[in-house]
């Protein structure tokens, strides 16, 4: 059970964020922000396993390349939880694409381009609360 004014939000480290060694980091960072972590595995999703996550993207023209790259290899998908957290992930994350987001973040830092750009973070607490039940049961996250 959440306490009050606490929120949960997922973290997704895409394929090439396990490919490039950066988990600890990407964790290190999170927790050197005061976030918490409720809840972490890693899996590998299939294609089929991705298209079911960002169904929400299916008419866009990048979704199949989206769907590709997320089920080409390993991911870890976190809960992370604390004060107003899907904004300061948003923050810690940078913009999507790695040329325009602000120096020091995870994306900026680490990601190769707008596609291959190491973490997801839900958009809004609605987005968190599908997001997180996707990957997650209640059982498996640690308040």
């Amino acid at each position: 059970m959440q306490q009050q004014g606490m929120q949960r939000t997922l973290s997704i480290i895409k394929p090439d964020g396990v490919r490039k060694k950066v988990i600890g980091e990407v964790v290190r960072r999170f927790e050197s922000a005061g976030i918490r972590i409720a809840a972490m595995k890693m899996l590998h999703l299939s294609k089929r396993e991705a298209e079911g996550f960002y169904a929400v993207h299916r008419e866009r023209p990048f979704f199949g390349s989206l769907t590709d790259f997320m089920s080409s290899g390993p991911i870890v998908v976190m809960v992370l939880e604390g004060e107003n957290v899907i904004a300061r992930n948003r923050e810690l994350m940078g913009a999507t694409d790695p040329k325009k987001a602000d120096a020091g973040t995870i994306r900026a830092s680490m990601a190769d381009n707008i596609e291959h750009n190491i973490v997801h973070g839900s958009d809004a607490p609605e987005t968190a609360a599908t997001e997180i039940r996707y990957f997650f049961s209640e059982l498996e996250i640690v308040s």
